[in-house]
């Protein structure tokens, strides 16, 4: 359902807030310290031990033995919230603008002094908590005080405006939007849902093909590696050292980055994403006669690696260069693998994609601060090498198929996007008085769903 369906608001007059506009008659504008109280509620003495985290716009519970070695002294510096509060992270704000940034407290509970706590005061919570995600996906608190700041404090916040309605309304919009957005919430699971599965379905088809191969019907042999299991009996099995050549970037420069673009790119392993190259985040440089950077030198094809955080939730950190990422220069933590004739570029980066990779490498990261791979560990990768052609048919069929595995991924990435457009657009147009819905009614069947 779109903001159409809903009639506005028959009065409107000039809010004075800029990024509002008119707002209903009878709405009135107040800083926010007048409706929302700063909490000082100290955990001294460990009055209170339910860890809780601001986590994807939700105050979630942690468990409070396992917070990362914190010893019990460490949470009598948290401070206690209290259900109903609204918390807020506004830390590190020129480097995440992704985070959603606040949250209503559910329960009792401490959390930590980093982020600010307040009290509603003469406010509907459910409303200010709209109100304020509806702030927070408008980018509104990176807009406040002189210039952008890494954080912000109470202080910072005192003069924020604040729309407030008649309490009567500001219930009956909490209401209307609990309901409304569960029902978005609940389409979003789905295609959350749906999107695993695909994701699923993409790794066992690959995983089965790269290590079991095309023909069901094949003699089987065992591997001799556990997690490997059988693979065909003509095929091969060994070291990755012994069928391509691995090459680590050269030192990151502590100086002399350049910021003219003709000058070339150098490969970060920020910059290697699961199955692409992304220049988000450049840094450059000049290249001098005999500086001995040829060795280097990136190609289109190449295959590189990430070896710092080489597995994330996404997959694995692997990509291949294309004619747009080059010219550029391969910088250290990132790895570059060229294979020989034995092994298919192709179906080498099936197989980092594949299982095997993740079961090969995740018991040698886990535990790890900063999970990384060596060379050297990447050269010990054990892999299965079916014959060359046969390699060319494994990966003309995977493509196949993880093309269509993929399309589907991305209309259902699609379809989660614009539920999550249409559920920011109308809690904004609800908490800035551009839709009316005084008179909106629960159905009889209403689950009672509340924002986080």
């Amino acid at each position: 359902m779109t903001n159409a369906n809903y009639q506005p608001y028959p009065t409107c007059e000039e809010s004075g807030v800029e990024w509002v506009g008119e707002t209903p008659a009878g709405w009135e504008v107040l800083p926010f310290f007048v409706r929302a109280s700063q909490c000082k509620r100290s955990n001294k003495g460990m009055v209170n031990d339910n860890l809780l985290s601001l986590s994807f716009g939700r105050v979630v519970r942690k468990d409070i033995a396992t917070s990362e070695g914190l010893l019990p002294e460490s949470f009598e510096t948290y401070q206690v919230v209290e259900p109903d509060d609204v918390v807020f992270r506004l830390t590190d704000l020129q480097n995440d603008k992704r985070s959603l940034r606040s949250a209503r407290c559910r329960e009792r509970g401490i959390i930590t002094s980093a982020y600010l706590a307040v009290q509603p005061v003469g406010i509907e919570p459910r409303y200010l908590a709209y109100l304020m995600r509806s702030y927070d996906l408008t980018k509104v608190f990176y807009a406040l005080g002189s210039g952008l700041r890494q954080s912000l404090k109470y202080s910072d916040m005192k003069r924020l405006p604040l729309l407030v309605p008649p309490l009567g309304e500001q219930i009956t919009i909490a209401k209307f939007l609990d309901y409304e957005t569960a029902k978005i919430d609940a389409l979003i699971e789905k295609q959350q849902h749906l999107i695993a599965l695909l994701k699923e379905k993409r790794q066992a088809v690959i995983s089965h093909a790269v290590t079991k191969g095309l023909n069901p019907n094949a003699g089987v042999r065992d591997s001799g590696v556990e997690w490997l299991g059988v693979v065909p009996a003509h095929w091969t099995v060994g070291k990755c050292g012994f069928c391509l050549s691995i090459l680590s970037g050269f030192a990151f420069p502590s100086s002399g980055f350049s910021e003219d673009e003709n000058d070339v790119r150098l490969l970060r392993g920020i910059n290697v994403a699961v199955s692409r190259i992304r220049w988000e985040e450049t840094v450059r440089w000049r290249r001098g006669t005999g500086d001995g950077l040829e060795p280097y030198e990136m190609v289109e094809g190449d295959l590189v690696l990430g070896m710092d955080r080489p597995l994330i939730s996404e997959g694995v950190r692997a990509a291949k260069i294309g004619p747009d990422d080059v010219p550029c220069l391969l910088l250290q933590r990132v790895a570059s693998l060229k294979t020989g004739d034995r092994l298919s570029s192709d179906y080498f980066m099936h197989l980092l994609s594949s299982d095997m990779f993740e079961a090969h490498f995740s018991p040698e990261t886990k535990g790890v601060s900063v999970p990384h791979i060596s060379p050297t560990q990447i050269a010990d990768f054990v892999i299965p090498i079916p014959p060359i052609e046969e390699q060319k048919k494994i990966v003309a069929q995977l493509d196949t198929q993880t093309r269509r595995l993929d399309a589907l991924a991305l209309r259902a990435t699609e379809a989660e996007e614009l539920l999550q457009e249409r559920r920011t657009a109308l809690i904004s147009a609800a908490v800035t008085g551009k839709i009316d819905v005084r008179a909106w009614k629960a159905p009889e069947s209403q689950a009672h769903a509340e924002v986080a």
